[in-house]
């Protein structure tokens, strides 16, 4: 018992030549998309995954970001300083100050997990895509070359309208509501005392 195919309708000879001539007639009606690339920049959506920028002065060497990395493409070296007290009699501190930062971009699969976890917003992402290089050993970029970049990083996208108020603006707002009816209450408790001497 085997199932019967459904019968095949049969072919018009030039069919097929037919439908080729009408995807090619609709195709040359409408505009070309051709992107003339090295004399025009292309436009890149606003998340786009260039390389990543260095902040060096937010960078305190906690290496979290080194650590964190799943390809260890980034390689950070550092010394100890110490640094005077602040005040007399206070203690000298010592702190970490950076000597290299270096990302090897032929390494790199661009996951983005250290600028996630880097706790003190020294690196993001930058657009920037042409890096290319014809020696893989030069992929290896410099803290010089990630400070270049972050001068190209684009400023953060602005809130949505019915969000709400970052907890650190908050907090600056309510301290200084809470400073500013203090100043009054006490403009208004002098205020009567000063016009009656």
């Amino acid at each position: 018992m085997s199932e019967s195919l459904p019968p095949t309708r049969p072919r018009i000879p030039g069919s097929g030549l037919a439908k080729g001539l009408a995807v090619t007639l609709r195709t040359m009606t409408k505009k070309t998309v051709t992107a003339q690339y090295p004399d025009v920049q292309p436009e890149l959506p606003p998340r786009s995954r260039g390389v990543i920028g260095l902040f060096e002065e937010n960078c305190t060497v906690c290496m979290l970001c080194a650590r964190e990395c799943p390809d260890w493409c980034i390689y950070i070296d550092s010394h100890k300083e110490t640094v005077p007290a602040a005040v007399e009699g206070g203690r000298e501190r010592s702190r970490n100050v950076l000597d290299r930062f270096a990302i090897d971009f032929s390494l790199c699969m661009y996951c983005g997990i250290c600028i996630e976890v880097c706790p003190f917003d020294a690196l993001f992402w930058s657009p920037e895509f042409e890096y290319a290089e014809t020696d893989i050993h030069e992929l290896t970029h410099e803290r010089d070359k990630l400070r270049e970049w972050m001068w190209t990083v684009p400023a953060p996208p602005a809130l949505d309208p019915g969000a709400e108020e970052p907890k650190e603006v908050a907090a600056a707002r309510k301290a200084v509501d809470k400073l500013a009816a203090a100043q009054a209450a006490e403009a208004a408790a002098s205020g009567p005392e000063g016009g009656q001497a």
